[in-house]
């Protein structure tokens, strides 16, 4: 990696870390996020994944009046750091603690892959 991909990266790593904790005070079943990221083709390869505890507060969370909470916060942190992407939504995933225990053993470094 780069020096300036680090830097690049260690910036997404402190502005998503406020991302998350607010979630974590805001949105019933909200756990943890996670970015991915290819430096060779950024930004268009910048991935956030948003997980939930269960498939039911995400479905929950994803059908409520509030649904685009997480997305609004990423993208204003994104716009503070001068990232620009076409359709933010391409780059917002959503999952569940339950899905990766299900299919992957609670094994998230496979299910990311």
């Amino acid at each position: 990696m780069r020096k300036t991909d680090k830097k690049m990266d260690n910036q997404l790593r402190l502005k998503l870390t406020e991302v998350c904790e607010q979630a974590l005070k805001d949105i019933a079943g909200f756990q943890w996020l996670t970015h991915l990221v290819n430096y060779d083709d950024f930004p268009n390869s910048l991935m956030v994944v948003c997980v939930f505890d269960t498939n039911e507060n995400l479905k929950n969370y994803l059908q409520s009046d509030d649904s685009q909470a997480l997305a609004s916060r990423i993208q204003s942190e994104f716009k503070a750091m001068d990232i620009k992407l076409k359709r933010l939504g391409d780059h917002i995933a959503y999952d569940s603690e339950e899905n990766c225990n299900q299919y992957y053993n609670g094994n998230w470094a496979l299910r990311l892959v």
